[in-house]
C-alpha cells in the first residue's frame, strides 16, 4: 500500500518550488493564485529569497504547504495514496492531498495558522530541544518532573524526541536529561513551544477558523498527529487538528501504525527528505521515496 507523507516546518531552503513553477503550468497558475490569496508575493521569497526571509513564520509555513500540496497536483495519474499523513504542519497539506479541504481554503488556515503561532510566541518567550539516545518514558518522567510548563512536542522516531515549553524549564530538563544518559539536550533555533499548552491563544484562534471551513469525506484515512490512526471521519479531523497545536506530534507511532496498516511504501512530498530518514529509523525495511513532478501537468 502506498503511503504519502508531508514535512513540517524546518524543511525549508531558498529556490523552493522554482523548477516546479517553471515547468508545470498547474504549478504556476497555482502559485499565482498563492500569491493573490495571501496578498504577497510568497514565490519572490521562495525562489530568490535568503534562508533568513524563508524562517519567518508568515512565509515557512504557506511556503512548505504550496511547495508540498503543488507538487502532489503535479504528480500525474500516478498519485493514487491508499493512506497520507504529516509532520505537524504537513497535516494541512496531507489534508488538501486526500480531498478533505481544497486549495484556497487549506492556504488561508496555514496563512492563519501561522500568524496565531507567532502571536503566541510573542506572548511569552518559549522554545524547544531536541533529545537524543533516550528512551520516550524516561524523557516524559523528567518533563513531569520539572518545575514549569516543558512537555513532550515531537515523538519523531526511537531514540530522538522534541521538547517544548517554557526556556527556564527547557534548560532545566536539559540538564537533567544529559544527567539521565542523553547523547544530547540540544535547544533548538525556534521561536516558541510549539505542540505545547503555551499554544493555547493559537488553538483558540485556528479554532474559529476551522469550524467555519468545509471539510469534505476524504479520498484515503489520514494519520493524524494526535491520534496516530487513521481518520476518516471530516468532523473528527477538524477536532484533531484543532487540538493538534498544543498536544504532541506522534510521528513514531503513526508510522508504526501506518505499517501495521499495511503501507509498503513512504513517499515523501515536499522538500527534504528529513521524514524519509525518520521512518527508516522507525522501521529500517520500509521503502521510502521522493515524490517527482510530470512537466505537462
Amino acid at each position: 500500500m502506498n503511503a504519502y507523507i508531508f514535512p513540517g516546518q524546518g524543511a525549508q531552503f531558498s529556490g523552493m518550488g522554482l523548477d516546479l513553477y517553471e515547468n508545470a503550468p498547474l504549478a504556476q497558475e497555482l502559485f499565482e493564485k498563492a500569491n493573490e490569496i495571501l496578498g504577497f508575493s510568497i514565490t519572490d521569497v521562495m525562489f530568490e529569497g535568503t534562508a533568513e526571509a524563508l524562517k519567518e513564520t508568515k512565509v515557512t509555513q504557506p511556503a512548505i504547504f504550496l511547495h508540498s500540496v503543488i507538487l502532489a497536483k503535479t504528480i500525474g495519474d500516478s498519485f493514487k495514496p491508499d493512506m497520507v499523513a504529516g509532520h505537524s504542519l504537513g497535516e494541512f497539506s496531507a489534508l488538501v492531498a486526500n480531498g478533505s479541504l481544497n486549495f484556497e481554503d487549506g492556504l488561508k488556515l496555514v496563512a492563519q495558522r501561522a500568524l496565531a503561532m507567532q502571536k503566541a510566541c510573542e506572548i511569552q518567550p518559549s522554545t524547544m530541544a531536541a533529545v537524543l539516545g533516550l528512551e520516550d518514558a524516561v524523557v516524559e518522567d523528567v518533563c513531569t518532573k520539572t518545575d514549569g510548563i516543558v512537555v513532550a512536542a515531537n515523538y519523531n522516531c526511537p531514540g530522538q524526541l522534541v521538547i517544548s515549553g517554557e526556556i527556564e524549564a527547557i534548560n532545566k530538563a536539559c540538564d537533567t536529561l544529559k544527567e539521565a544518559g542523553a547523547r544530547r539536550a540540544l535547544v533548538l533555533p525556534v521561536g516558541g513551544a510549539f505542540h505545547s499548552p503555551l499554544m493555547e491563544p493559537a488553538r483558540e484562534e485556528l479554532a474559529a477558523a476551522i469550524e467555519n471551513t468545509t471539510f469534505s469525506k476524504p479520498n484515503c484515512p489520514i494519520y493524524q498527529n494526535v491520534t496516530a490512526n487513521a481518520v476518516s471521519d471530516a468532523t473528527a479531523i477538524k477536532a484533531n487538528l484543532i487540538s493538534q497545536l498544543t498536544a504532541p506530534v506522534r510521528w513514531t507511532q503513526s508510522v508504526q501504525q501506518m505499517i501495521t496498516d499495511g503501507a509498503s511504501l513512504f513517499t515523501e512530498v515536499g522538500p527534504g527528505k528529513v521524514l524519509q530518514g525518520l521512518v527508516k529509523k522507525i522501521n529500517r525495511a520500509s521503502e521510502t521515496a521522493s515524490a517527482t513532478f510530470q512537466t505537462n501537468a
